[in-house]
């Protein structure tokens, strides 16, 4: 079986300058490529990469959904919770999970979670 070499998520979203704002803005994510009449773009920051787009006409959508959640691995999760705490929705707050990660999450513009976290231990 060929390799998988990349996951880049694609992300529907009704508003597609709100959702790249908030990616760019509030996350610090590089808006890499646009395409109005695609109605798409391409973001990344450091070894992450996603796209967004408005929905074409074979995909219904009423409104964003998702029944999971992207997790974003991160070297600092209290700098990063710090950083994000009162700019987005948040889902819960930093916590030290038995499992052996630190993590939180918030919500994105369009209701996404989005979970960040670091292991408790030294891998």
């Amino acid at each position: 079986m060929p390799k998988l070499t990349d996951l880049r998520p694609m992300l529907y979203t009704a508003d597609l300058d709100a959702t790249i704002a908030f990616y760019v803005e509030t996350l610090g994510f590089t808006l890499d490529e646009r395409n109005d009449e695609w109605g798409w773009a391409s973001l990344s920051r450091d070894h992450v990469a996603l796209m967004i787009s408005k929905p074409n006409a074979h995909t219904p959508f009423a409104a964003a959904k998702f029944t999971g959640a992207l997790y974003f691995n991160t070297d600092d999760v209290d700098t990063t919770w710090a950083e994000l705490k009162d700019k987005a929705n948040v889902c819960y707050g930093l916590e030290t999970f038995e499992y052996g990660m630190r993590e939180f999450a918030i919500y994105d513009n369009n209701g996404y979670l989005l979970q960040f976290g670091q292991p408790t231990h030294d891998e």
